[in-house]
């Protein structure tokens, strides 16, 4: 009886994954492909060969590179934010923003989300991927002002989404437009202290 060699058990083993397992194998080709390459290098031809399958189990999953790329931001690179409750307004909003800078910011999610980004005339459902990636602050700003309003550190009329969001937005297009290396802290006070706190404050 033939035995077959180490490279074959293992092509072998890699031909039979389905569902979840070729999914999460897929998507960290993805991210091993960023980090060697870049997103202007990534390809799915490069994916498919990294995880050892063809380009047909990607195509059936997701339908170009940035969806495949946004995927694998979703799966290992986007952390659940915790929800500050310091029981003060500013230290709440700072905390919360430090924290999405930080994972915005990180080599490899911040090279998908301007990869992305780029890609958003050319794959215009992106858009509403890229809003739930993005909705999670706003809905736990809205939290983070409930209490403050429960406290009586801001006006029960600025408790609306929209209002909430404001920290947020402005954080995302200084990221995305903003020709600086990186979002220094004193970004986010300005962002706070000049712009949010005097919409909300009683």
């Amino acid at each position: 009886m033939t035995v077959p060699s180490v490279r074959e058990a293992a092509g072998d083993k890699r031909s039979r994954r389905r569902g979840a397992e070729l999914e999460r194998a897929l998507l960290q080709a993805t991210l091993d492909e960023l980090a060697d390459g870049g997103y202007t290098r990534l390809t799915i031809d490069r994916v498919a060969q990294r995880a050892g399958t063809n380009k047909t189990a990607i195509y059936r999953r997701w339908p170009n590179r940035a969806a495949l790329a946004l995927a694998a931001y979703h799966e290992f690179v986007r952390r659940p934010a915790a929800l500050p409750d310091t029981g003060e307004l500013r230290s709440d909003v700072l905390l919360l923003l430090r924290g999405a800078v930080a994972r915005m910011g990180s080599s490899t999610g911040g090279e998908i989300l301007r990869g992305v980004m780029s890609e958003i005339h050319a794959h215009p459902e992106l858009r509403r991927h890229l809003h739930e990636e993005f909705a999670q602050e706003p809905n736990l700003m809205m939290t983070i002002l409930g209490r403050a309003v429960a406290r009586g550190e801001a006006r029960p009329e600025a408790l609306r989404p929209r209002v909430a969001s404001v920290p947020v937005v402005m954080l995302r297009q200084e990221y995305l437009l903003g020709q600086a290396a990186e979002i220094t802290d004193e970004t986010l006070i300005e962002i706070v202290d000049q712009v949010f706190l005097p919409m909300v404050r009683l």
